[in-house]
């Protein structure tokens, strides 16, 4: 189909990323597929990861390949595509040019939030600010605005205090209708799902929407605290440049 739309939503771990790709999921014209460059990620650096020789039996080792299967054609009666991305699985050195022809969006969210939630997932782990993925979510934001594209960022917190504003706004933006099938999904795993999913994918498996918004209290010290504080103004540079519903 000319009239496809296809979307890389760029985030770091322990966001909303995953109930945000059930949503698009949930549509009827949309494909999914889950950060398809993990496995060349984990290739190229050598990182530990949970169910790292799975992950890398799964997916493209060769960034090339993974990045030419996001254009493949999509199956007859879709025509979004919807690509979760995890900011960290790209660096600096790589020629991110092929990003250019995606509608490219930013999920942000709270740094201190975001360690506090990481460590609870893989401790005891050695990681720094480059693990959380707001570096390099800064810098492919600087690579758009150098070449005037124009890509919005939606915050966490923001986002899960009113999901169906910012969805509407989201759908309008890429030229897509809304549907309230983006709202609510069985519960449950999915054949998109990565196969790391049995580590990470609990609290989405064991959801059926978006979760309520409510305070959270973080109590970092440390090394965590200090991944955190280097993050913090990242993250309120590209706070200040969030949708606002």
């Amino acid at each position: 189909m000319t009239d496809v739309v296809r979307v890389a939503m760029w985030s770091g771990p322990r966001n909303i990323s995953t109930a945000m790709m059930r949503a698009f999921e949930n549509r009827l014209d949309a494909v999914v597929v889950d950060e398809p460059l993990y496995a060349a990620y984990l290739a190229r650096t050598g990182t530990d990861h949970p169910m790292r020789d799975e992950v890398i039996a799964s997916q493209p080792t060769d960034m090339a390949t993974a990045v030419a299967e996001l254009s493949a054609p999509l199956p007859p009666g879709h025509r979004v595509h919807y690509a979760k991305h995890h900011a960290h699985h790209v660096s600096r050195d790589m020629d991110l040019s092929w990003t250019l022809r995606f509608r490219n969006v930013l999920l942000i969210r709270d740094p201190a939030e975001v360690v506090a939630s990481y460590v609870r997932a893989r401790e005891p782990v050695t990681y720094d600010a480059e693990d959380i993925g707001l570096p390099q979510q800064s810098w492919l934001l600087e690579l758009w605005d150098a070449h005037a594209v124009e890509v919005p960022i939606i915050d966490a917190t923001d986002f899960l205090r009113a999901p169906e504003a910012h969805l509407r706004w989201l759908c309008d933006w890429l030229g897509i209708p809304f549907t309230e099938r983006m709202l609510t999904w069985p519960a449950g795993p999915r054949a998109s799902d990565g196969v790391w999913a049995p580590h990470w994918y609990d609290a989405v498996w064991a959801s059926t929407g978006f979760e309520t918004w409510r305070p959270r209290k973080t109590s970092l010290s440390g090394h965590d605290a200090a991944v955190a504080d280097a993050c913090r103004p990242i993250y309120d540079a590209l706070y200040g440049r969030r949708v606002q519903i």
